[in-house]
């Protein structure tokens, strides 16, 4: 039997295989995470390697990209591989919520909140006290499938389900592994467990296949709102609106103000929610992964290394880095106003279209958008902006009765409102109005660890809202499109 043997810092794994299978579907089988946010099609280059041994020869989709791909590198006998361009297995994710008040009875000794989101995953550790422990996150490995939610789920009804919900599990396992032993803690004296996450997350997360959420009308035979494994699953509003926006509303408290307030996830999946007179309405939107560094040649996580802000200081453009390290790629924000910046000083017009893209260099690391990551992030930001328009258009909300507008994600405070206003991402009259609220879905789990009464109200805030769909709607479908180039005046 063949053997394929794969490098990693300084270890060896071997393993055994039939036929003359992908690299990449050999990995993943394996539970070894390859970063391929375009499903494996060639595109992001993402899942470079390095292969000696009896391979397949390099076909076009490689000799464009200039490497060898595991997603189009077959194995025809024995192999040495190793993955060049994985990102950090462990990235660091800031949320609002260190320390934590309650005035409700404790009754566990440790307890852990996570949010399993489409790209990363975060894990928080408290004691009964409030004291947070340890914080820790990595990049979902279900990105080796697929860097969107459909994907995943076409992934996991093709007969990859299983290996879904390891990969999760396992994760999950390592952070928590990970936080207890930073903690100086056992794992058994873990007691209490919050779990959330979008719809198809929980799904593949407890194994169940997602089959209802797959085709029209996508009404999900479950929304949990129920203990799994034991852990607290909290309720989802709808097939595409998850229990990470139940909690991200929670934590907002903007159905307990009397107020018009929206607030929007900026995400894979983009969610919008709007409270006016008493009632909740919900929608969303597919964005696409560029907002977390997926589908763009140079995107990254929010890891060490990733410019996360752009600013123009006398026609030149100067670039920040997260830890202050050698650029290693753009993470969400950085993306936002790097193309901001491009907007500014004429590198690209209203459509998008640039000639001549620079090199943009920070600490040392060179990084470069290409004409297809502008294309892939213009699709993404025009998802959220019609989702925003057609929400208000449906409620009959005036945008300027708006009191709040809450921006919840990975973001944190790194983005720049005006910048997302230059390039269209939400109308300038919400830009006075805005709040930051960083994962609002894991600050809502950590209200749902501390007091059980959360539970009541987060199950009233997803069983009485109301769901907006947009999907093979007319006027979402223009609104997108109107959308898709940058505004010429902001």
């Amino acid at each position: 039997m063949p053997k394929l043997t794969l490098i990693q810092k300084y270890n060896r794994i071997n393993i055994t295989f039939n036929g003359t299978p992908l690299l990449r579907d050999v990995l993943v089988k394996s539970g070894i995470f390859v970063d391929s946010p375009c499903g494996g099609n060639g595109i992001c280059g993402k899942c470079k390697v390095r292969v000696s041994g009896a391979v397949s020869e390099p076909n076009k989709t490689e000799i464009n990209a200039g490497c060898r791909l595991a997603c189009q590198t077959y194995l025809l006998g024995d192999v040495e591989a190793e993955l060049l361009s994985q990102d950090a297995e462990f990235v660091n994710i800031e949320t609002d919520t260190c320390n934590v008040q309650s005035n409700a009875e404790v009754l566990w000794k440790y307890g852990i909140a996570v949010d399993i989101g489409t790209t990363t995953v975060v894990l928080k550790l408290f004691d009964n006290s409030g004291e947070c422990l340890s914080t820790v996150s990595a990049l979902n490995p279900q990105r080796a499938f697929a860097s969107d939610v459909i994907g995943r789920i076409d992934a996991a009804l093709r007969g990859n389900n299983e290996i879904l919900k390891k990969q999760i599990t396992d994760c999950i396992d390592e952070l928590l592994k990970y936080a207890c032993t930073s903690a100086n803690i056992s794992l058994s004296d873990v007691d209490k467990r919050i779990i959330t996450g979008n719809t198809a997350m929980l799904y593949l997360y407890t194994g169940r296949l997602p089959e209802s959420i797959s085709v029209a009308p996508f009404i999900a035979d479950t929304l949990f709102g129920e203990f799994y494994d034991g852990a607290y699953l909290p309720p989802c509003m709808n097939a595409f609106v998850g229990a990470d926006i139940s909690c991200a509303i929670l934590a907002s408290q903007m159905c307990e103000r009397d107020e018009i307030s929206l607030l929007c996830d900026i995400g894979t999946n983009g969610e919008i929610a709007l409270w006016k007179n008493g009632r909740l309405y919900v929608t969303s939107a597919a964005a696409g992964p560029a907002f977390e560094g997926g589908e763009i040649s140079c995107g990254v996580g929010c890891v060490s290394g990733a410019i996360d802000r752009v600013t123009v200081d006398n026609g030149e453009i100067k670039a920040t880095t997260i830890d202050n390290t050698k650029a290693v790629g753009l993470c969400g924000s950085g993306l936002i106003s790097l193309v901001s910046a491009f907007l500014e000083l004429g590198v690209i017009d209203e459509s998008g279209y640039g000639e001549n893209i620079p090199i943009i260099n920070a600490n040392g690391g060179n990084v470069q958008l290409t004409q297809d990551d502008i294309r892939a992030f213009q699709l993404a930001k025009a998802a959220i902006s019609a989702a925003i328009e057609i929400m208000l258009k449906r409620t009959e909300t005036d945008i300027k009765d708006i009191k709040t507008f809450y921006i919840s994600g990975g973001f944190g405070n790194n983005l720049s409102v005006n910048d997302a206003v230059k390039i269209g991402l939400f109308p300038k009259e919400l830009s006075k109005n805005v709040k930051f609220i960083g994962n609002a879905a894991l600050s809502g789990a950590i209200k749902l660890l501390f007091d059980e009464s959360n539970i009541e109200k987060i199950e009233r805030i997803a069983h009485t809202s109301t769901h907006i769909a947009l999907s093979g709607e007319d006027d979402f479908y223009k609104s997108f499109i109107n959308d898709i180039d940058f505004p010429i005046n902001w």
